[in-house]
């Protein structure tokens, strides 16, 4: 929790955003603990009252509604992403979008769906925001040079930028089926034309910081931030137990030998499950970087 507030008032602001969220409802819990790490996000990165910011693959608007929050009433809000409105389950992004820009934080929210960052059609002004923003995004994309080719976009749209994404430098042996989880559907990947799969691409700390030199930015700040009660590596499992048979079966031109390595993973995956009493979430590395002049 940030020192800067008593924890009443942490709760309250907590509270403040879980009820502009669609999944707040009916998954109050769940909101919380996920609004709670986005806060955590929003501190490291700085943003202030009055700021404008562009997100990149805002989804169902965990992050955007924390955002509009920091900004208040005289910033901006603009978050895109490339999915279907609707896309997601049980609630859509799309109904998840509306009842945000339908709360009281919505007046500075603009969310737009369908939208490629690196088509020709989309388009701002140079330096239109203070940031971009990326967070928990970077693993839905389709490649290194997918995520390379939008970074080096946005340095005309934004004055910094802000990152996050899960930190492959497990610390803990309960993140460990977090970890083998995400390495597991990687593989998949790797075998797919297309996927609306949560990972597609695993990014590193340090494969990160090589794009992100690349594309033209200078990490100013970084850290990892550790939010313990987060059930994304439990989300991650179980995925992987119930549904890896279905995938391979799915896949052609998988070699027997890395169908066969996979299957050797999964039985790593099933023997750590048992050997934990809590499935922890990987931390989160986050920076924030400035164009290159």
């Amino acid at each position: 929790m940030s020192q800067e507030y008593e924890i009443d008032e942490w709760q309250r602001i907590v509270d403040e955003i879980v009820s502009c969220m669609a999944t707040g409802q009916e998954h109050k819990e769940v909101q919380r603990i996920q609004t709670e790490h986005r806060l955590k996000l929003v501190k490291f990165w700085g943003i202030q009252p009055g700021d404008t910011v562009l997100e990149i693959g805002c989804g169902q608007g965990d992050t955007t509604a924390v955002l509009a929050w920091a900004t208040g009433s005289d910033g901006l809000v603009h978050g895109i992403d490339v999915a279907t409105r609707d896309y997601g389950s049980p609630i859509t992004v799309g109904d998840s979008a509306n009842y945000l820009l339908d709360s009281k934080l919505g007046a500075p929210i603009q969310m737009d769906y369908e939208v490629d960052v690196l088509s020709f059609d989309t388009h701002f002004p140079e330096d239109a925001f203070d940031y971009v923003v990326i967070s928990h995004a970077s693993w839905y994309m389709a490649s290194f040079e997918e995520l390379r080719q939008i970074l080096e976009r946005v340095r005309h749209w934004g004055k910094r930028l802000c990152f996050a994404e899960w930190d492959t430098r497990i610390e803990h042996i309960q993140q460990f089926p977090h970890l083998l989880a995400v390495l597991i559907q990687a593989k998949y990947e790797c075998f797919k034309e297309s996927s609306t799969a949560n990972i597609r691409t695993l990014f590193t700390v340090d494969d990160i910081h090589r794009v992100a030199a690349e594309a033209g930015w200078t990490i100013e700040r970084e850290q990892s931030i550790e939010s313990v009660q987060l059930q994304d590596g439990q989300w991650e499992t179980d995925m992987v137990l119930n549904t890896y048979e279905d995938e391979l079966d799915a896949l052609f031109d998988v070699p027997d030998k890395l169908r066969s390595l996979i299957e050797s993973e999964v039985r790593m995956l099933e023997h750590s499950v048992q050997q934990t009493d809590v499935i922890g979430s990987m931390a989160t590395y986050v920076f924030v970087a400035s164009r290159d002049m």
